[in-house]
């Protein structure tokens, strides 16, 4: 593709969401949609209350967080807010969710059905109005009304130490998932880093392969519109297939850290920046937190998911988004939380190290680094009219976990050796089940 097609891709993108910032509304500080609040108004009207915000960032939480709630209560000083940080997010806030008491404001967890989101929390407000002032709120969108915020945008592939890489005789990032394993051989025969750190015994850092599979399919109507219509999900040739053959094909040449069972997520950040790892898929999220314990911040880089994809895309998609508990008590100092946490607090670009979701913010640095490269930044093509949630609902009824870490942990020990089954093996079983439940729910 052409240089100048992908910087005119990103400039539209730009223009785009500056077009749509003209015709915005004013920020809204309301309750949600057809919610009551019991916070109540102070003296001079203002908002005010106590609230419990849940979030995932234990790193931060007594510092950062800190900081923003002391700059929050400059604009509400009526609002009392208190934190709660969970190392296993999904995990526990699911556990949590089963009785009434998960906070006021929360992170919408992802092993949440689409169509189960209503039973959990408030309505924000429509689609319609609430796209005039923040974009990427398709993904947690019933019946019309968006339902979370996202905390950032962010963009997906690999984290990588390009000291590592360059040591190792690799000067530019590689392409293909053929030119992306023979660097990770030539990281190994170096002998001084891992050269691909898996997270496996975390588990959770497995599902961020699930974020790329846009780039691997070079398609952006991949995953919401072809997906969801094809009975060759998992099959030789197909996106899911090619992008977990090269987890697979890394495993098997040695190509990870050595007992993958004793990894450690906080552990991992240090060693990647100390060039100790050469690489790790995650997202754009990951690259600040990294940079920042770095001794040479400019060592840490980003690139796309190998990918055999004429086009060179990577998937802008919502990082975890920000929403009401339906049960709180104090929905109207949670939703004002929430607008002032998105739009001023600084967080989407300087600690989630993604792109704000507010409509016409401008690029972060992260991805300008792009610019004059064949590199495409888009949105997923949302499903079609009648699909929406189709993807989960046939996930969950076949219990593949496409956002869980179950088979690919399952890859990685099949890889290793620890398990009497192929990559084919398991890759047969996961599209039969996919096969399976796609005609239940799409015929339903």
């Amino acid at each position: 593709m052409k240089k100048g097609k992908a910087i005119m891709g990103l400039l539209a993108l730009t223009l785009v969401l500056g077009m749509l910032a003209g015709c915005g509304s004013k920020g809204n500080n309301s309750a949600a949609n057809g919610g009551t609040s019991s916070a109540g108004s102070s003296d001079d009207g203002g908002i005010k209350g106590e609230i419990t915000v849940i979030t995932q960032r234990t790193d931060i939480v007594d510092t950062v967080f800190k900081e923003y709630a002391a700059e929050f209560n400059k604009e509400y000083p009526d609002v009392k807010v208190k934190f709660q940080a969970l190392s296993d997010y999904e995990g526990q806030i699911t556990v949590r969710m089963s009785s009434d008491d998960y906070g006021d404001a929360l992170l919408l967890p992802t092993s949440i059905p689409l169509e189960d989101t209503p039973q959990f929390f408030e309505p924000l407000g429509s689609l319609e109005e609430m796209s005039k002032e923040y974009i990427g709120l398709e993904e947690r969108t019933v019946d019309g009304n968006a339902y979370g915020i996202p905390t950032a945008i962010n963009f997906s592939g690999v984290l990588y130490n390009k000291k590592v890489f360059e040591d190792a005789g690799i000067m530019t990032a590689p392409r293909t998932p053929e030119e992306f394993l023979a660097a990770l051989k030539a990281i190994k025969e170096k002998g001084d880093a891992i050269p691909l750190y898996t997270n496996y015994a975390d588990g959770w850092p497995l599902t961020q392969w699930e974020s790329v599979l846009t780039t691997v399919a070079g398609d952006v109507d991949y995953v919401n519109v072809t997906q969801p219509n094809t009975d060759d999900n998992f099959t030789p040739g197909q996106p899911h297939y090619e992008l977990y053959k090269v987890m697979y094909d890394a495993v098997e040449q040695g190509l990870i850290e050595k007992d993958p069972t004793t990894t450690n997520w906080e552990g991992s950040k240090s060693d990647l920046a100390n060039g100790k790892i050469g690489a790790m898929v995650v997202g754009s999220w990951a690259i600040e937190q990294v940079q920042e314990q770095a001794p040479n911040p400019g060592d840490i880089a980003y690139m796309p998911f190998p990918t055999n994809a004429k086009e060179i895309i990577m998937p802008l998609a919502a990082d975890y988004t920000l929403g009401i508990n339906k049960h709180s008590k104090n929905k109207e100092a949670a939703r004002a939380w929430i607008d002032w946490f998105i739009k001023k607090s600084g967080y989407p670009t300087e600690i989630a190290g993604g792109m704000s979701p507010v409509v016409g913010a401008a690029l972060p640095d992260t991805l300008k680094q792009f610019e004059g490269t064949d590199v495409k930044f888009e949105l997923q093509t949302p499903a079609q009219p009648g699909q929406e949630g189709w993807v989960d609902k046939i996930d969950k009824d076949a219990e593949i976990g496409l956002w869980q870490p179950d088979f690919k942990k399952r890859i990685i020990e099949a890889a290793v050796g620890n398990r009497k089954e192929s990559f084919d093996d398991i890759m047969k079983e996961l599209n039969d089940a996919w096969v399976k439940s796609r005609a239940k729910v799409t015929q339903q």
